[in-house]
């Protein structure tokens, strides 16, 4: 995530992470397992209803700290190849991701 940051390949916050999805420059994204409800309700929908790969995985402290900020709830990525390693390093194939009763993360 901090080369994808230092190459601004890189979007940060729920709010950059959804404005990317609508201008369809979001080729996946990272939700923070420990993000506020809120928070998730805001993005995965929107996630879901683009087709846009994602992954819950992390904290938002530990996402924070790999792209050189405070705690962050959601990191989205411009670019298909950083996407594309950080879903396989996030143990998620590139799929959007479904509780088992069908209820989005």
């Amino acid at each position: 995530m901090g080369l994808a940051a230092r190459a601004r390949k890189l979007v940060f916050g729920t709010d950059m992470a959804r404005g990317a999805a609508r201008d369809g420059s979001l080729a996946a994204a990272l939700v923070a397992a420990d993000a506020s409800p809120t928070q998730s309700k805001k993005l995965v929908p929107l996630l879901q209803a683009r087709g846009i790969p994602y992954a819950v995985c992390l904290t938002r402290a530990d996402i924070g700290a790999a792209i050189g900020r405070g705690p962050v709830s959601a990191v989205g990525f411009t670019d298909k190849s950083f996407a594309r390693r950080a879903l396989e390093l996030a143990g998620s194939p590139p799929q959007v991701q479904e509780r088992a009763g069908g209820e989005p993360y």
